[in-house]
């Protein structure tokens, strides 16, 4: 399994108690989702790791996961690991949700603009996630927030957005676009 095929749940942020448990940080939306698990891929120095999950508390954003056969000395060592499973175990969206890596290669069609260009890559901003557009060579970049995204069309792949007046004119005034 390549983290290609994965996305990251979270990752383990502390040892718990003497008995080789740890504390998982769940990076999801809905932690509660994930409450039937028995395996997680563990991000080691040698690649994705399958861990078997003995028990799983969930409170909240975190979890106390008993691996099996996980020592105490084990468990310090694997702090700070980044968690994986695999995209097929991702709950399905509907309506205009989507997960940011569904939608790369989609086109991206403005309310007032028309096909403004293709999705290479969600770009993570502290402020906003935006979407990263390309247009014959040109960068275009759209904030993913509710008001902008108007319609998620998954069968044919078309994001239909209304971008902030003037937005995409910034970043095509100097072309013939």
């Amino acid at each position: 399994m390549t983290q290609d095929e994965c996305f990251q749940l979270g990752k383990i942020t502390k040892p718990f108690g003497f008995k080789g448990q740890v504390v998982f940080f769940l990076d999801v939306d809905c932690p509660t989702d994930y409450e039937g698990l028995d395996a997680v891929f563990v991000e080691t120095k040698s690649g994705l790791v399958p861990y078997f999950i003995k028990e799983l508390n969930i409170n909240g954003n975190k979890a106390v996961v008993t691996f099996e056969e996980l020592t105490a000395d084990e468990a310090h060592s694997l702090v700070g690991c980044r968690l994986f499973l695999p995209l097929e175990m991702l709950p399905k969206l509907t309506g205009n949700k989507f997960y940011f890596h569904e939608v790369i290669g989609w086109h991206v069609v403005d309310a007032e603009k028309g096909d403004i260009g293709t999705i290479e890559s969600v770009m993570e901003n502290p402020a906003q996630p935006l979407f990263q557009i390309m247009k014959n060579g040109v960068e275009i970049l759209i904030p993913i927030i509710d008001p902008v995204i108007k319609k998620v069309d998954r069968k044919e792949k078309i994001m239909y957005i209304e971008a902030p007046n003037g937005l995409i004119d910034l970043y095509l005034q100097n072309t013939n676009q």
